[in-house]
């Protein structure tokens, strides 16, 4: 994993023991598998923002705190200028740019997400709340609770994120959206 993921699971590792917390503890109040969890902390797993909104949520810190190790500042608004948000590379395959990273106090969560083409499996999450998707460029097909719904260019989709939700890039080409976690 890259070093990004890294820094974030010493964050988890360092939030755990600030707040006194077993592995167990988190996994029950987030509703995550221990295991799941440990392996976050380990920085060698593919850490999905969802599991990191549960945690932030669930301990009243702001989701920016655990995924770019800053707090957010601002209360009365925020820009993002064009590619200037602060990112994190997931995987090779993930790149999620935050557009709203320096505001405090967010309803929402709002990402360009990039997705690269490959052939894994779909790696499935769920969370508390709602999620809206826009295709920015691309096509995707996105599976929520075994449903699979494609995406082009200019599509969008709104859905109940605590349902089990996943997504690929089509055509062999590389896909972007808006996602809005609310």
């Amino acid at each position: 994993m890259n070093d990004q993921i890294r820094q974030i699971a010493e964050r988890l590792r360092g939030l755990r023991d600030v707040l006194e917390l077993t592995a167990d503890d988190i996994a029950r109040d987030c509703d995550i598998t221990a295991d799941e969890y440990l392996l976050a902390e380990t920085g060698d797993y593919d850490i999905s923002v969802s599991m990191l909104q549960k945690i932030a949520r669930n301990y009243g810190i702001a989701l920016d705190a655990l995924m770019f190790g800053e707090e957010p500042k601002m209360s009365t608004y925020f820009l993002t200028r064009a590619g200037k948000g602060t990112s994190i590379e997931r995987t090779k395959a993930y790149k999620y740019q935050s557009l709203a990273a320096g505001f405090m106090n967010r309803n929402a969560d709002p990402f360009i997400v990039t997705v690269e083409p490959n052939d894994n499996p779909i790696h499935y999450n769920s969370h508390s709340g709602q999620e809206f998707t826009l295709v920015l460029e691309g096509r995707m097909m996105i599976s929520i609770d075994g449903k699979e719904l494609v995406l082009n260019q200019g599509d969008s989709l709104y859905f109940n994120s605590k349902l089990p939700h996943g997504m690929k890039a089509l055509d062999g080409k590389t896909v972007r959206f808006l996602s809005v976690i609310m």
